[in-house]
């Protein structure tokens, strides 16, 4: 079983950043995938980033030029740094986790953003 922790949310103003870590323990081997998705009230999951086992990225328009990713696999961390964060960025992020050594998959708890003045 894999247990996944979203952590570095905050409350920050327009054109801020904050950077998000999303780190798995238990069964991880440091072969994985994992996306970051965000959700607002009354709307459905967001997947606005997905990186895949070879590290490579892609990202929702929405986030293009403003959101990385990175991971460092021997921490079995992935981040999502956030630059220029508008208000419209404001939501509960989560990570989704996949490891692809054991086939164990676990969303994380969420951390919340707010994005305002």
């Amino acid at each position: 079983q894999v247990q996944v922790v979203a952590s570095g949310g905050g409350l920050v103003q327009p054109g801020g950043s904050l950077r998000l870590s999303c780190v798995a323990t238990g069964t991880v081997s440091g072969h994985f995938a994992a996306d970051w998705y965000r959700q607002v009230p009354g709307k459905a999951r967001e997947e606005i980033a997905m990186m895949d086992s070879g590290g490579n990225v892609a990202l929702a328009d929405s986030v293009q030029g403003r959101f990385t990713v990175s991971r460092d696999t021997a921490k079995n961390t992935m981040y999502l740094q956030m630059m220029n964060l508008k208000v419209e960025d404001s939501g509960l992020y989560y990570c989704y986790w996949n490891d692809i050594t054991y086939g164990a998959s676990q969303w994380g708890q969420g951390t919340q953003v707010t994005v305002s003045y």
